[in-house]
């Protein structure tokens, strides 16, 4: 009762006060001596909920304002007059204040550099989108968030912008251009990607992947987020690395034969050993699988720690974070619908039990470490493989189960192959669409099944695979290429050859591919078709597949088995691989 009393007490004596005066009250208690071990919590709560309903409309509500926002950013905060100072140990930002509570200019200033104007931040402040401004400044404290005491700072600042430039370097040297769009070509085939060169107020990031479809779809508002980068900054580590604090391109610039800058050796660079290295901060983490992860710390020669790795299968990984899928890949088959135009809908079906299996254990992996400019387009490739892969799967998920026209049941190979087991529109028996990503450049398709496999087929599916990235797609031009087939009339000629064929196939491999669905494979009699919201598939193990499939591992670029071999294509001023590397 007495605690209701006093609250009721509070409502009366504070029930005409306006939020200006009960800011004013929050403030007041906020600065009062504490604990500093014990921060008032709800106090601090209190202050940012009163801000976002408090308009800004003097000077003193955008200082007390941009305070709460430096404090929440670790950054100190000082004033002089109408002028703010956000400060940080490498970095402060100046913002000038109008009396009326508005932004007359905002600046950034690096350490041992003059101040530099910001637009960016300066609109920001403008519209009062402190939302926004606050989470820019984040990104800004991280750029130059430098580990160890100001010495090690100030040093490690000094090595992240020397490598900056020689990134620049090697992403302003001329190369051929692959794809029309020059942004997705600078993207998916610029040896640094898509370089956005690191300023004040903007961190060093590299666009490194996008998907050709989503690059193609300007109307789409969210496409930014589709393209896969990576902020290039520096972390701890647990032993000293060295790092270059001098170009090391050599100069005059010169590219050997493949293209790539020649680089100097370690014994004429200019390098200092720091307890730190750099890093590729992914924005979003990637699903890497197993492989990939080893052969990122082969590049490098610098382990990124097992510890901190989540291992899991790859579709499960992918799940999440495509569609927020949180089923346990491992007790079940994952099943799912997927509408394509026209009014046709696919099924496909991952089982559980095929990507359980070691090599399909991914983890999501936010940061890749380095040492070297050399090391950055070796690593984008391979991270662009990933993307790829996992672009391809990502393509036959989805949020919703219905009934469904086409069943496909998707099986992994190797780390980098899949094949998609489909009924063929035009017999009972099954096809196989074996898809291996050699890398992100290199995708092909192959198809298995008694008078269908053709070189021009393979070919035709090859190219609108890595045209649209798409399985449903790819699968949909398939059956249309397969029914103007069967459409067509059969001349003696192809008659004979599929006879033919058929004659030199192995019997297992004859019998499989004329296999026609029983119930024993849990198919009902009308072959695919569902009754209700029931999806049903078939389930084929290996040894009933076309032999031909090679489920052996595919033969990577990025597996070395010294880490110095991983680089003979940097070489130096002589000829020679550089020692450093």
């Amino acid at each position: 009762m007495k605690a209701k009393s006093i609250i009721s007490n509070l409502h009366l004596k504070f029930a005409e006060k306006t939020w200006n005066e009960t800011f004013q009250l929050v403030r007041r208690c906020m600065d009062k001596p504490r604990d500093e071990s014990k921060p008032c919590e709800p106090l601090v709560r209190s202050l940012e909920r009163l801000q976002e309903v408090l308009n800004v409309s003097s000077m003193n509500t955008m200082k007390c304002r941009l305070e709460t926002i430096a404090k929440q950013q670790r950054m100190g905060f000082h004033i002089t007059q109408a002028t703010c100072y956000l400060t940080a140990d490498l970095f402060y930002l100046e913002v000038v204040l109008l009396p009326c509570g508005g932004v007359e200019e905002v600046k950034v200033a690096p350490h041992g550099g003059s101040p530099v104007p910001s637009e960016s931040l300066l609109q920001l402040l403008r519209l009062q989108n402190f939302a926004e401004f606050s989470m820019k400044l984040a990104a800004l404290y991280t750029q130059y968030n430098m580990p160890g005491d100001n010495e090690v700072k100030l040093k490690l600042f000094a090595t992240l912008q020397c490598l900056g430039k020689d990134l620049q370097q090697i992403s302003d040297f001329p190369r051929v251009t692959k794809d029309s769009d020059t942004t997705v070509d600078t993207i998916n085939n610029g040896r640094i990607g898509c370089l956005i060169a690191g300023k004040e107020d903007c961190p060093l990031i590299i666009q490194f992947y996008i998907n050709p479809k989503d690059a193609m779809n300007t109307s789409d508002s969210h496409t930014e987020r589709a393209v896969h980068a990576a902020q290039v900054t520096v972390g701890v580590s647990d032993v000293t690395r060295k790092l270059l604090t001098a170009s090391v391109i050599l100069q005059p610039a010169q590219l050997d034969p493949r293209g790539f800058p020649v680089f100097l050796p370690l014994s004429e660079a200019s390098y200092e050993e720091l307890p730190a290295c750099f890093l590729l901060k992914l924005q979003p983490e990637m699903p890497m699988m197993a492989l990939f992860v080893k052969q990122l710390s082969q590049i490098t020669d610098v382990a990124i720690p097992d510890v901190d790795l989540q291992w899991a299968p790859l579709p499960k990984l992918l799940m999440r974070r495509a569609i927020g899928h949180q089923g346990t890949l491992e007790e079940q088959d994952a099943i799912f619908t997927v509408a394509l135009p026209g009014e046709v809908t696919h099924s496909y079906v991952l089982p559980g039990a095929a990507w359980e299996e070691p090599a399909q254990r991914a983890a999501l992996v936010d940061s890749v470490p380095f040492t070297h400019p050399a090391h950055v387009p070796v690593l984008l490739e391979l991270l662009r493989h990933q993307c790829a892969i996992n672009t391809l799967l990502r393509s036959c998920f989805s949020s919703q189960c219905s009934a469904c026209d086409l069943h496909f049941e998707v099986l992994p190979e190797s780390e980098s192959s899949f094949s998609v087991t489909f009924q063929r529109p035009d017999t009972d028996s099954l096809a196989v669409l074996l898809v291996n990503v050699a890398d992100s450049h290199h995708i092909t398709c192959t198809l298995f099944g008694v008078g269908i496999a053709e070189p021009s087929t393979d070919e035709y599916l090859s190219s609108v695979l890595t045209r649209c990235m798409s399985i449903p797609v790819t699968l949909r031009a398939l059956y249309s290429k397969l029914e103007e087939i069967t459409s067509a009339p059969i001349s003696p000629r192809r008659s004979a050859t599929t006879e033919a064929e058929n004659d030199h196939l192995p019997p297992s491999s004859a019998a499989v591919t004329d296999t026609t669905f029983s119930h024993s494979a849990s198919v009902p009699e009308d072959g695919f078709s569902v009754s209700g919201s029931a999806c049903y598939a078939v389930s084929v193990s290996k040894s009933e597949l076309l032999p031909e499939i090679n489920t052996s591992p595919a033969v990577t670029p990025y597996t070395f088995t010294p880490p110095v071999g991983v680089f003979s294509h940097w070489v130096t001023s002589n000829g020679q691989v550089s020692d450093m590397l």
